[in-house]
């Protein structure tokens, strides 16, 4: 006999609810409980929310935009009156809150009609003095003064994240749209999830957030392309092109999509901290549809084949172009955007063959020397994608402004540990890189009491001083060569008389040339290291341009915002180079300051230009209470926006101008440090 079994869930129920219906309920009040992490969205979370809303507004009717679950328990408290606890959700229906409040303070004079439609997402018609939404009680006052229009007359800084996002939120809202941001809201959905009064509230919610390896960014790409397509035209793009580029990237797929991003924006890419690459994915394809997607997947399946020979030169057609993937895969794959994006051109006929080698080569040249230098090589390569969309003879200058001047390289060979000894020494050996050398020490760095550099004398008779300089140069250029396996292993903490004669059998010149040296010393060694810093500055040039920059500063579309300072800590840059003028500002506030003040001066149209696309930082009146500084009778500049705004928006309006490229940032030491 069988039993039959109950399948309903008891203490969980789940229903797909549109969320402006949901909030608009005359019941709907929600409490959000004291264990919750503060409201913690930024304007770029905000500037993401308003865009899905107005993509779904501009979509046929049968498009909706799903948001997530929202996961809430019936209340227990006879204090509040609020019959729902929001358990999972705060941040989104918080955000939306302020949104709804935003719009309808824009509307209540012109469209009174979908004014007290929004207002039946904000209050409950029995209570309009109270939010429906209301926050921990420790910033609940803030809240409901924010949505309630009741902030005082004499505020004027911005006090809490409410007052940035309403702000952000007024600032974005054009004349004649406010009509179609209600309509894109009224298209959300979500997952209402209610828990019953015996389920265990803690544990469903760390189910939700916390169990499981959460989505990667390429899962959400994949997710992302997919999503709102038919299944047959889903199966189309995941064996067309999906399955073939998961083929070409494998484990490096996050990767390959980092680097794609870098090398189509010319921006770095942000990726600790959440879903940048997936964040920066959407920004650049806002909108997906059947009809480009093939067009932009080709694309993508044509660079992830290039990212294939990338990661394994072999797989390459062009055994010269193998040959200098090999040698730039040596040095790691910062600079695969830009070869990505040479490669393309070079076999779509945009530039010859030879010119893509020559580029591989300077890019060589620019990491290694750096690296010797002792100059970091991060954040370079968004710069030269840049100065690439510019032309050949734009990145020859940006490769050599950045690339340490032959003198400084010979000073870190005579010094300085050799990076990369295989590579470098093959190079100057013109051997070839697959061939198996191992890399000997004249002098070994561990050397033994019976080592010796003539013969004579053993190196337990070096004097103390004699021993550690011979130390300090064991890893340097002059002191290393080639061998042949066999021979190595015979050179193996060899004396070098012993070493001199193994020298001599072997099939490498610059190896051949070592054994002409009769005593191995710290003269020896220094000598040896000149000759061949003579033949490096050879092999790996410098592009002829003046103008190096010794002094690390950092252009500004590649600035990045601090973490955080130490008390007592005040400046986040030593100084900004301005066109030509050195600007004593501290942070991104003063920047922002003095950049759109010296725009609205000198290059007026820029700033209203780049105003008009973004909605903003520029108004013909303080609409709102907050801080603001005047540029004209009729125009003031906001400047309560959080730092990240800020830095975005100096960025953006700089591109407007076509002065982006003139403008560098210096850290300050800690500033540099807490990048």
């Amino acid at each position: 006999m069988s039993t039959a079994t109950n399948n309903a869930a008891t203490n969980v129920g789940a229903t797909a609810v549109n969320t402006i219906g949901w909030l608009s309920a005359s019941d709907t009040t929600i409490v959000v409980p004291v264990y919750q992490r503060q409201y913690r969205w930024d304007i770029g979370g905000c500037e993401q929310l308003l865009g899905d809303v107005r993509a779904v507004s501009a979509a046929d009717d049968a498009h909706t935009h799903f948001i997530g679950s929202i996961l809430s328990t019936a209340s227990t408290s006879a204090d509040d009156d609020a019959h729902l606890v929001l358990i999972d959700g705060q941040q989104r229906i918080t955000t939306l809150m302020l949104l709804v409040a935003a719009l309808h303070h824009t509307l209540r004079v012109d469209d009174p009609e979908i004014a007290r439609e929004l207002e039946r997402v904000l209050v409950r018609d029995d209570d309009p003095d109270r939010t429906k939404l209301r926050p921990h009680r420790a910033w609940a006052d803030v809240f409901e003064s924010v949505v309630l229009d009741r902030r005082p007359e004499a505020f004027t800084e911005g006090a809490s994240r409410f007052d940035d996002n309403y702000a952000f939120f007024r600032s974005q809202i054009r004349p004649g749209e406010a009509a179609a941001i209600w309509r894109g809201l009224k298209k959300l959905e979500h997952v209402a999830i209610t828990l019953g009064a015996d389920a265990n509230a803690q544990q469903i919610f760390e189910s939700l957030n916390s169990t499981g390896e959460p989505l990667r960014d390429h899962e959400l790409i994949h997710n992302y392309v997919l999503m709102g397509l038919s299944h047959a035209e889903q199966s189309e793009i995941e064996n067309e092109y999906w399955l073939l580029i998961e083929a070409s990237t494998g484990d490096a797929i996050g990767s390959f999509w980092n680097h794609y991003l870098v090398m189509l924006t010319g921006r770095e890419v942000l990726v600790t901290g959440g879903r940048g690459v997936y964040d920066v994915f959407r920004q650049e394809f806002p909108r997906l549809d059947a009809a480009s997607l093939h067009e932009h997947a080709a694309s993508w399946r044509e660079y992830a084949d290039i990212y294939r020979e990338l990661l394994d030169p072999a797989t390459s057609r062009d055994p010269e172009l193998a040959r200098h993937l090999t040698y730039l895969a040596v040095l790691g794959r910062g600079m695969a955007p830009l070869a990505m994006r040479l490669i393309r051109d070079a076999r779509r006929g945009r530039i010859a063959m030879a010119d893509l080698i020559g580029r591989l080569d300077e890019l060589q040249s620019l990491v290694l020397r750096r690296t010797i230098a002792g100059i970091s090589t991060d954040r370079l390569v968004a710069r030269l994608c840049r100065a690439y969309a510019d032309g050949a003879d734009a990145l020859t200058r940006a490769i050599g402004r950045i690339t340490p001047s032959d003198e400084r390289v010979r000073v870190g060979l005579k010094y300085g540990e050799l990076p990369h000894p295989r590579y470098v020494l093959g190079r100057i050996a013109d051997v070839d890189a697959a061939a198996p050398y191992d890399v000997v020490a004249a002098f070994p760095p561990a050397a033994g009491d019976d080592w010796s550099g003539d013969g004579v004398r053993r190196f337990a008779d070096y004097s103390e001083d004699e021993q550690n300089s011979h130390r300090a140069l064991a890893h340097t250029l002059g002191n290393l060569t080639l061998l042949e396996p066999d021979l190595a292993e015979q050179a193996f903490d060899a004396p070098y008389p012993r070493l001199r004669e193994i020298a001599r059998r072997s099939e490498v010149p610059v190896t051949r040339e070592l054994a002409q040296t009769a005593v191995w010393n710290t003269a020896a060694i220094g000598a040896r290291t000149e000759a061949l810093a003579l033949r490096f500055v050879d092999v790996w040039p410098r592009p002829d341009i003046l103008g190096i920059d010794d002094d690390n500063l950092t252009p500004i579309l590649d600035a990045k915002l601090r973490r955080g300072w130490p008390r007592g800590w005040q400046r986040e840059f030593d100084y900004v180079e301005f066109r030509g003028e050195h600007w004593e500002v501290p942070d991104v506030r003063y920047l922002f300051n003095r950049v759109f003040t010296r725009l609205w001066a000198d290059a007026r149209q820029s700033v209203v230009d780049f105003n008009l696309r973004r909605g903003g930082p520029v108004y013909p009146a303080r609409a709102w209470n907050g801080a603001w500084d005047q540029l004209a009778p009729d125009q003031h500049l906001y400047m309560g926006w959080d730092s990240r705004y800020m830095l975005t928006a100096v960025q953006g309006v700089l591109e407007e101008a076509g002065w982006a490229s003139e403008v560098f940032v210096k850290y300050s030491y800690i500033g540099d440090a807490m990048r």
